[in-house]
């Protein structure tokens, strides 16, 4: 009998999410990977955009017609800034334009997702979902101000994944439906900001620590915003 677990990472044509599945399929795994370009012929492989209507009930056909079911699901859709727009620093800089495309990807590409795949998650055995979070979307860490448009869309991701994970216990006593902070991890999103060495980590090394969160989390995080170590951060 294949034991193998299948899980599905989605944005996993960004830096983390390339390392992401790496690390699981090293672990065994088998992994489904999400993104909106596909780049190999990977059978297990989902070419999806999934702010696209059509794009997206396309996806839900394949999950149906492949009859999937997932143990674990990893978000990484997110974004912080494009070549136009960069964190805002003062209510001035607020444009609607851009806290609504943020509020799309950072927001609306998990719901998306998880309307999806509502009929495709383990029933019985154990299941986790992590979407990425980031610690500036705590209300109660936030002692600085600024990044307005990030700061919102990841708040509101939060309230999002603490609702799901109150409606999901319903359906799986032993899911886990969590936020996770990965750290600032040495990517496209963190290059403009010349953080310190020490303070960036490798793709490599926050896929092993969420590796290890997520493999380790209990029914008892259900419904918690984690950090990268496992510890839970304020709402």
């Amino acid at each position: 009998m294949n034991t193998r677990k299948n899980i599905l990472i989605a944005g996993a044509d960004g830096a983390l999410g390339k390392a992401l599945r790496i690390h699981f399929e090293k672990e065994n795994y088998y992994v489904w990977s999400l993104s909106r370009s596909a780049k190999s012929a990977n059978e297990q492989q989902f070419c999806v955009d999934l702010l696209n209507e059509e794009s997206y009930e396309s996806f839900k056909i394949q999950l149906d017609e492949q009859k999937l079911n997932f143990h674990g699901v990893i978000q990484c859709a997110g974004i912080l800034h494009n070549g136009e727009n960069m964190p805002e620093k003062q209510l001035s800089e607020i444009s609607a334009k851009w806290l609504q495309h943020s509020m799309n990807v950072n927001v609306l590409s998990h719901i998306k997702l998880a309307q999806a795949l509502e009929n495709h998650i383990e029933g019985k055995e154990s299941f986790f979902w992590a979407s990425l979070s980031a610690m500036v979307g705590s209300i109660g860490d936030n002692s600085l101000g600024g990044w307005y448009s990030y700061r919102m869309s990841k708040a509101a991701l939060n309230m999002f994944i603490h609702n799901l994970s109150i409606e999901w216990k319903r359906k799986n006593r032993q899911a886990c439906i969590v936020s996770i902070h990965p750290g600032t991890t040495d990517s496209a999103m963190s290059k403009p900001f010349k953080v310190r060495p020490d303070k960036l980590y490798s793709p490599e090394l926050s896929a092993q620590r969420i590796y290890s969160v997520l493999t380790k989390i209990t029914p008892e995080q259900n419904g918690q915003f984690l950090n990268w170590d496992g510890t839970s951060i304020v709402w």
